[in-house]
């Protein structure tokens, strides 16, 4: 038996492609809903976030666009390839998947092993954070450093490398897209509050409290992207997340 070829594609471009060929073949035209996604998923056999991350996959390839409060429909033809780039990234709920796992074991190390100057510094990205929360400025910097501070705390340089690559490799056009129907001031202000308590765990070296407060604050981010997908194409008006029942 010859060696075959190892399929690496990820399953929300698999989901994507089988869209676009029905697209091409005319089985759904310029113009015209897509069915809803829930129904798109049990006719896939996939899970609901798999179909999201397709579309929004979609949606940056100017394949289909997203009409607020009327749901997902097939765009003109446009001169442009299928998918964007290698840039693209990971689809966004599998990566926060993955960084649920790695992270919250990483911030209930540092609980443990952080020194009083790696806490300043996980002090001072939270701050920075909290300062651009109220302005136009981008908050993927201070963010950016929190978490690998967190990270460079546990002094294991392995783990450092692996939350630097989910945070470099893996937040590409597909993460950027999704915050485009996620991004609001009332939730940058819960992003703040959810950062201020996994230093706070850290600052006090307690372990499960980094850990529990790590992955409240990485469900809480799966949890409103799949609400802004969703809201953006119903036309609902996201409540803020102090006004109702989250897991932060």
């Amino acid at each position: 038996m010859p060696i075959q070829t190892v399929d690496t594609d990820r399953l929300y471009r698999k989901i994507a492609r089988q869209l676009s060929d029905l697209i091409a073949a005319g089985e759904f035209t310029p113009g015209q809903r897509l069915p809803a996604e829930r129904e798109l998923a049990e006719q896939l056999g996939v899970s609901r976030p798999s179909v999201r991350e397709a579309l929004i996959a979609l949606e940056i390839a100017g394949k289909v666009e997203v009409r607020v409060g009327s749901g997902v429909f097939v765009a003109q033809p446009k001169p442009q390839p299928m998918f964007p780039s290698m840039s693209e990234g990971e689809g966004p709920f599998e990566l926060l998947e993955a960084r649920r796992l790695v992270e919250g074991e990483t911030a209930a190390w540092a609980a443990k092993a952080a020194t009083e100057s790696e806490i300043a510094e996980i002090r001072a990205a939270v701050d920075e954070l909290e300062r651009r929360s109220t302005t136009d400025l981008s908050s993927d910097l201070p963010d950016r450093d929190f978490h690998l501070a967190i990270a460079r705390s546990t002094h294991n340089g392995p783990l450092v490398s692996v939350v630097h690559l989910l945070w470099d490799q893996g937040r590409g056009e597909l993460w950027r897209q999704m915050e485009k129907h996620f991004e609001t001031p009332a939730l940058r202000a819960a992003t703040v509050r959810d950062h201020r308590a996994v230093y706070k765990a850290i600052e006090a070296h307690d372990p499960r409290a980094a850990r529990t407060a790590m992955h409240r604050h990485l469900d809480r981010v799966a949890e409103e992207f799949a609400r802004g997908f969703e809201a953006r194409q119903k036309g609902q008006q996201r409540k803020p997340p102090s006004a109702r029942k989250t897991r932060s």
